[in-house]
C-alpha cells in the first residue's frame, strides 16, 4: 500500500469534488490498518476513493487499532461537510481530485520530497476553485452565494480563484516562518529552519532542504538543499510553461542575488551574482584560479557542479565563471528558532 487518509472535504452542487482536507495521512501504512479498514469499506486493491458516512466512520472507528487514526476517525463523526477514504494501492499516474488532494499532503507533510511521486494529469483532476472565508466554491456557483450574502449585508472576501490553495490552510510544518502564506501554495515542501519572507513563493512539488532563506521564487520541481539564500526576487526556472524539462536543483550553501536567477542545477558552495540570470543557454567564460581566460561554454555543460562563482564582466558584459572561494553562510539567529 503506497498512502491512506480519511479526509474532509467540499463538492459542488453536482457532487464533484472541489477540495479535501486529510489531517492525518499514511505513507505505506501497516498491513494491519489496510486489513481492517478494507473489511468494513469493501476495497479490494487499487487506487480507490470511498465515500463515508457517520455508519461507516463509526465503524472504522472501532475497528482501527491506530491510537491517531481512532482519534481522528472519532471527530469526523457528525460532520456536516463530506468524508471519504482514499486509499493508494501504487503511486500511478492521478485519476480523482481526493487522490491528488493526498499527494500534495504528503509533499507538505513532508512525507515525498518534491519528484518523488507520480503528479501525471495533476492539472486535469484539479478543478478551478474559489477560494473564500466561507470556503471553496464552485466558480459557477459564486455569484448566487454573493447574492444572498450581500442580501443579508455581507461581502463574501475572493482571496483567489485556483487549482491550488494556500499550504497553511491544510498544513503547518514544524519550525517554519512564513511571512505571506498565500505566496506558499498546498504540495510545497518546507524543511526546518526554512524562512520563506514576504516575497518569497514556493509552488507545488518544490521546496527547501532547510534551513534556508527565501526571498525569491522557487518554481515547480526545484528543490533548495540546506543553507541556500534565493535572494529577493530571484528566481528558479522550473518545467511548467516554455516546454522545459531539465530539472533544476540547488546545492548547500548556494547564493543566488538579489534579481537574479538559475536555469541549470547548481552542486554545493555556488553562488550567482544580483541581477545575473544564468540559462542553460548562456555563454559563460571559464577562468582558472588565476582568472585567466580557459575556454568559453554553455552554462548547461557546468550544470550541478560545486564551487562555482558567476559574475558579469562590468567592463565586457561577458559572464564569467570563477571558482567561488568562500561559501556563504546563513544567520543562524534567523532560522534556529523558527
Amino acid at each position: 500500500m503506497y498512502s491512506l487518509a480519511f479526509g474532509i472535504g467540499t463538492r459542488n452542487s453536482n457532487m464533484e469534488w472541489l477540495e479535501v482536507y486529510f489531517p492525518r495521512p499514511l505513507l505505506k501504512p501497516d498491513e494491519s490498518i489496510v486489513r481492517e479498514i478494507s473489511k468494513i469499506l469493501g476495497y479490494q486493491g487499487g487506487n480507490q476513493d470511498i465515500d463515508l458516512d457517520d455508519a461507516l466512520l463509526a465503524q472504522l472507528r472501532d475497528a482501527v487499532s491506530d491510537i491517531d487514526q481512532k482519534k481522528l476517525l472519532a471527530e469526523m463523526i457528525g460532520s456536516q461537510k463530506p468524508c471519504v477514504a482514499t486509499l493508494l494501492e501504487s503511486d500511478d499516474a492521478l485519476t480523482t481530485t481526493p487522490e491528488t488532494y493526498l499527494k500534495l499532503h504528503l509533499l507538505s507533510h513532508r512525507f515525498r520530497l518534491p519528484n518523488e511521486q507520480n503528479l501525471t494529469d495533476i492539472y486535469a483532476r484539479l478543478p478551478n476553485v474559489a477560494w473564500t472565508d466561507i470556503g471553496a466554491v464552485d466558480p459557477q456557483e459564486l455569484p448566487a452565494l454573493q447574492l444572498q450574502a450581500r442580501k443579508q449585508g455581507r461581502v463574501i472576501e475572493v482571496a483567489g480563484i485556483d487549482k491550488f490553495p494556500k499550504m497553511t490552510n491544510y498544513v503547518v510544518p514544524s519550525g517554519v516562518r512564513i511571512a505571506h502564506s498565500a505566496r506558499v501554495r498546498l504540495g510545497a515542501y518546507l524543511g526546518e529552519g526554512t524562512t520563506i519572507m514576504h516575497e518569497g513563493l514556493v509552488n507545488f512539488n518544490a521546496g527547501t532542504i532547510g534551513p534556508n532563506m527565501v526571498e525569491g521564487r522557487v518554481s515547480q520541481g526545484v528543490l533548495l538543499d540546506s543553507g541556500t539564500d534565493l535572494g529577493g526576487s530571484g528566481s528558479t526556472m522550473g518545467t511548467l510553461s516554455g516546454g522545459g524539462t531539465i530539472i533544476v536543483s540547488i546545492g548547500k550553501d548556494c547564493l543566488i542575488g538579489a534579481n537574479a536567477g538559475c536555469g541549470i542545477s547548481l552542486g554545493d558552495r555556488c553562488t550567482i551574482e544580483a541581477g545575473l540570470y544564468i540559462t542553460a543557454g548562456t555563454i559563460v567564460q571559464l577562468l582558472d584560479e588565476n582568472r585567466e581566460f580557459v575556454k568559453k561554454a554553455k552554462a548547461r555543460e557546468l550544470s550541478g557542479q560545486s564551487d562555482m562563482l558567476f559574475i558579469r564582466n562590468s567592463q565586457t558584459g561577458q559572464v564569467e565563471c570563477r571558482t567561488n572561494k568562500k561559501a556563504i553562510s546563513l544567520n543562524d539567529s534567523l532560522h534556529q528558532h523558527n
